[in-house]
């Protein structure tokens, strides 16, 4: 199938490595052009060269809690590629905590950079795409359907993101702009396992999959690039989950 990416423009946040990097990798390999960002410099550099470099992918270093990112990686796909098509965005992979002892200045901070850095990029893109629309797939935690115990943060924020990622595919559908958000299986969906191998479902979750066996990058990838696409093109303000079927809800 051709999704129709070639010489789309999409922003990647958390492109250095883990989820954001696999689906960097394959928003390339399906001709698309990208303007990478993550905090870590050098790793980012280095997944832009390994892309193809500026003519495939440019790295713009940064943390996406910071105020006027947004502006700059719209900006940087404009003046580079001529437009923005988009941007996958992955989730802040926040700190364990329960509700009870996690500190008010944690719950800021996590605000800034799970939610609110997020929706400025998510607002900025719908302010400058083309009249042809764009498309936004958000990586998010699997809290947004049920509470992880010592994980209050994502059980907090999560959800607050997945329904305002509803409520912007509401307001900018008239626009053909479309948002949909992906779910992975396990709580540290953001990086590879600690196993080094490209695993995203933790060893504990593997057990209560269907398929019984731990999920990889590329099969998390896929289905996020697929969203972005054109061949997507009737899919907003959906959630997909991708978790081996072992979701006990519909």
């Amino acid at each position: 199938m051709d999704l129709g990416l070639s010489d789309r423009v999409y922003v990647v946040t958390r492109a250095a490595g883990g989820v954001g990097r696999a689906c960097a990798e394959q928003l390339v390999g399906e001709g698309a052009r990208l303007v990478l960002t993550a905090p870590q410099s050098e790793e980012l550099k280095a997944t832009a060269a390994h892309l193809g470099g500026p003519e495939r992918a440019i790295a713009l270093p940064g943390d996406i809690s910071d105020p006027g990112l947004e502006t700059c990686l719209v900006a940087a796909a404009v003046a580079r590629y001529g437009r923005i098509d988009g941007a996958l965005i992955t989730m802040e992979d926040l700190d364990d905590g329960t509700t009870m002892n996690v500190d008010d200045g944690t719950w800021r901070l996590s605000f800034e950079s799970a939610f609110l850095g997020p929706l400025r990029l998510c607002r900025a893109i719908g302010t400058h795409a083309s009249l042809e629309g764009a498309s936004i797939a958000i990586v998010l935690s699997p809290s947004v359907h049920e509470p992880i115990p010592g994980r209050a943060l994502a059980n907090g924020l999560a959800p607050a993101l997945a329904m305002t990622a509803k409520s912007l595919a509401d307001e900018l559908g008239p626009r053909n702009i479309r948002i949909n958000s992906v779910l992975p299986g396990s709580p540290r969906q953001n990086a590879a396992s600690s196993d080094g191998s490209d695993q995203f479902e933790s060893q504990e979750r593997e057990v209560l999959a269907p398929l019984r066996r731990r999920g990889e990058l590329l099969e998390l990838a896929r289905p996020a690039v697929f969203l972005l696409s054109p061949a997507a093109s009737y899919v907003t303000g959906s959630a997909l989950v991708v978790d081996g079927g072992s979701a006990r809800r519909l």
